[in-house]
């Protein structure tokens, strides 16, 4: 599990959106910085640039949402802001990924409180069978793991993967 690393500069939206060639130099501009703002956990900007219209769902060329990279590098107010304007908790990446798989193969105990009060599946999984209570055992997070468990995550959801 691991979200693009990649720099903002690189980030454009997904392939079935507008071309990026086709697109405003501002427009582009917008779009990458919103990328920037939300993997930095850059709140204040996230929001300006929300407000400006960058849609709370937009996906990379990855199909990484905002949510899933705020999630992922665990900034909680950027998880807030976006779950907020509408991010769907559930929107996976090309690689099936949800913002709860990420927050929790990271430890991100409050980030994965926001996603779970916002309705993100507790057992959620990429297909393979990798559910968020299986990235929290898998690297010890036993935090993280009780609060998968106390919102009815089970063992047996991921484990014939494991």
């Amino acid at each position: 599990m691991t979200p693009s690393t990649h720099h903002a500069a690189t980030d454009a939206p997904r392939p079935d959106a507008p071309d990026p060639d086709s697109l405003d130099a501002e427009v582009l501009a917008l779009l990458r910085a919103a990328f920037h703002a939300a993997r930095s956990g850059d709140a204040l900007q996230l929001q300006e640039l929300l407000g400006r219209g960058v849609p709370a769902d937009i996906r990379n060329e990855k199909g990484e949402s905002l949510l899933l990279l705020a999630s992922y590098h665990g900034h909680s107010e950027a998880v807030r802001l976006l779950l907020a304007r509408g991010a769907d908790p559930e929107l996976p990446s090309d690689r099936g990924q949800t913002a709860l798989q990420g927050a929790a193969f990271k430890g991100h105990v409050a980030v994965a409180e926001l996603l779970l009060d916002a309705g993100a599946a507790v057992d959620g999984n990429n297909g393979d069978g990798k559910t968020p209570l299986l990235y929290a055992t898998m690297f010890g997070r036993s935090e993280l793991e009780r609060l998968l468990l106390s919102r009815g995550a089970q063992r047996e959801a991921g484990s014939h993967s494991a």
